[in-house]
């Protein structure tokens, strides 16, 4: 059985890697639809829709203009997420997200940091590197 460590992990904005990642998430879900009916004496569910939403946590750097620069409030971009690394072979999850918010703090002792709200817009897909 095959683990990894956080450190191994990337994402990335289109083709562009979004640098000095502190942490990220991604988290899928599909809502169940109650159809139990008066009489039923079990509660039964339909599937119903699918989404996804993440969040990625850097360290504020502004001349990452292509990957923290990209992620704008309101903008749609494709994002990556690279679990195991982005050499050939690993495993990703890649799609279509609205940057729904950004959020800077700063404290006395630490860095500027950023955390970027992420809404899927359609599916999250898994792929491999080629």
């Amino acid at each position: 059985m095959a683990n990894h460590t956080g450190l191994e992990g990337t994402v990335k904005i289109g083709a562009n890697t979004i640098a000095e990642i502190r942490s990220y998430n991604y988290s899928e879900s599909h809502d169940a639809i109650e159809d139990t009916a008066m009489g039923d004496t079990v509660r039964t569910f339909k599937a119903g829709i699918s989404s996804w939403s993440g969040s990625v946590d850097v360290y504020w750097d502004e001349t990452d203009t292509t990957g923290q620069g990209a992620m704008t409030i309101g903008t749609e971009v494709t994002v990556n997420f690279y679990p195991e690394g982005a050499t050939t072979g690993d495993i990703y999850k890649t799609g279509s997200a609205i940057v729904n918010s950004l959020d800077t703090s700063a404290s006395l002792d630490g860095m500027v940091e950023m955390s970027v709200g992420l809404t899927g817009n359609g599916a999250l897909t898994e792929a491999t590197v080629s």
